[in-house]
């Protein structure tokens, strides 16, 4: 019996994480070939604005899938109008493929959701599931658990073990607006995605005025950074004037200062490397510590910004020896703006408006007092920086 599994999603775009697990899911489970399916309107997320169109989506998967042998791209989805609901595809699929052993594949939160799917029920009838799996304690236990039971309810639910790349498509959208995301795309997707100027890779966006740099800026945040980051620019220009700074580029500073921190960790290496950063053993050990520094670059190279915007932007997580006005004003604007909540915060903000120098080195000597108590590893910046203020 021929068993056909079934992939989808908006993939948007596809990566090399997608391909990776497809082809894995094509070994784990003795697959005779795999579908992969584009939505056309998801039913769990929506498309974000300024995204590629269905068509442009399904061309880029099947460069993606070209040559890789058990894998096919199927347009099902996007022949049919309104929103992608998955118990229709497996239907249609059925009803294509009677004598065949339908597996519907899904990741982990798909899974531990899955009952809240339109008719799932229905999906069940027809096809069985296999499950993406990266072996995480927690995952493993709920999974467990969720397979327990719905195997129990007659289900039959396969887990295929996942130890490809880990990247989002949301990921993978923000290297390429930081053009740095070629090595994660199947050969061909990022030349179609540029003759097509999708995904912001041809993009001009230095010197933008205020306006549309916050635009652009608030898109590329995580939705949970953007309160902290607004607050940081507007506190950032009360401190330039109050202490006779650049108003203008404590504002632009202030806004661009974590403009990759929703990048993960591991992510920020490759920001540095596809920009030529040569980076110190503690960066290394530290990625997630590297969005001062990654910032920085996006600062200088996608938006245009001026040398004292982004050293102020580099310095703003560490400080550094001998800072400037400016750079005491981002790092100090960071600590306190209104959205910040945390013992000593009330006298820092007293001190930014008295004596910049002293809240800044309040902000250094919490903050390590923070990483000792955590047990971690402080930078040579910032001991370096204290160091300087106690002299």
């Amino acid at each position: 019996m021929e068993r056909i599994g079934i992939y989808g999603g908006t993939f948007n775009p596809p990566h090399i994480g997608h391909i990776q697990a497809a082809k894995q899911a094509v070994s784990a489970l003795n697959l005779t070939k795999l579908l992969l399916i584009p939505d056309r309107i998801a039913p769990h997320k929506e498309i974000p604005s300024g995204s590629p169109t269905p068509q442009q989506r399904l061309d880029m998967l099947r460069i993606a899938a070209e040559n890789c042998p058990g894998l096919e791209v199927s347009d099902i989805e996007l022949r049919r109008d309104g929103v992608s609901y998955t118990y229709l595809t497996v239907e249609a699929l059925k009803a294509e493929y009677p004598d065949a052993e339908l597996v519907l594949l899904m990741g982990t939160d798909m899974f531990l959701s899955f009952h809240t799917w339109r008719h799932p029920e229905k999906i069940l009838e027809n096809a069985s599931l296999g499950v993406f799996c990266r072996g995480e304690k927690n995952e493993k236990t709920a999974i467990a658990a969720r397979k327990a039971e719905m195997e129990a309810m007659g289900a039959k639910v396969e887990l295929v073990d996942n130890d490809v790349i880990q990247i989002s498509s949301t990921q993978m959208r923000r290297l390429l607006a930081f053009r740095c995301a070629g090595s994660f795309l199947p050969e061909g997707v990022l030349e179609y995605i540029r003759e097509n100027r999708l995904y912001d890779t041809r993009a001009q966006w230095k010197n933008l005025p205020m306006e549309e740099l916050e635009a652009i800026v608030v898109r590329l945040l995580n939705p949970n950074r953007v309160a902290h980051v607004l607050g940081c620019r507007d506190t950032a220009v009360e401190l330039a004037r109050r202490w006779g700074a650049d108003e203008t580029d404590a504002a632009r500073a202030g806004i661009l200062h974590d403009i990759t921190k929703a990048i993960d960790g591991p992510l920020q290496l490759t920001l540095c490397e596809a920009y030529g950063k040569i980076l110190s053993d503690f960066s290394r050990r530290y990625p997630k510590t590297l969005h001062a520094l990654t910032g920085s670059l996006v600062a200088e190279r996608i938006f245009g910004e001026n040398k004292a915007v982004v050293q102020a932007i580099e310095h703003h997580t560490t400080g550094r020896a001998d800072m400037t006005l400016l750079e005491k004003i981002i790092y100090v604007a960071d600590y306190m703006e209104p959205n910040r909540n945390f013992p000593g915060v009330e006298r820092l903000r007293e001190l930014a408006y008295t004596d910049i120098t002293a809240a800044l080195k309040l902000g250094l000597e919490i903050t390590l007092e923070h990483l000792k108590n955590q047990g971690s590893e402080v930078s040579p910046e910032s001991r370096e920086a204290l160091a300087y203020l106690n002299q």
